[in-house]
């Protein structure tokens, strides 16, 4: 009795490779984490002191983005405060040298 081999239809093939893409690219593209830290604030066991996100919105703001940190008990640190170094630290289908 000769066996039966299913075959995928190429437009399930192309949809199913399409999500994937699409999936993968858009984890690559997104913005990395941040959290808006007193600069000023830094403390050698705990890090930067997390602040209200409108201290880095308004151009007389206190605060600094900081990207990709390790946030625990209202600190932030490990993180970095270049928005393009954070990005190229990739992620989840990003090229680079992994997460933060």
């Amino acid at each position: 009795m000769a066996e039966k081999r299913r075959r995928l239809r190429s437009s399930t093939v192309v949809l199913g490779g399409m999500g994937v893409l699409a999936t993968a690219l858009s984890a690559c593209g997104s913005d990395p984490d941040r959290r808006c830290v007193d600069r000023d604030s830094y403390d050698y066991i705990n890090g930067y002191r997390v602040v209200a996100d409108k201290n880095c919105k308004r151009s007389s703001g206190d605060g600094d983005w900081y990207y990709d940190a390790d946030v625990s008990g209202g600190y932030a640190d490990y993180g970095t405060f270049s928005r393009s170094e954070a990005v190229d630290r990739g992620g989840f289908g990003c090229s680079g040298s992994g997460g933060g």
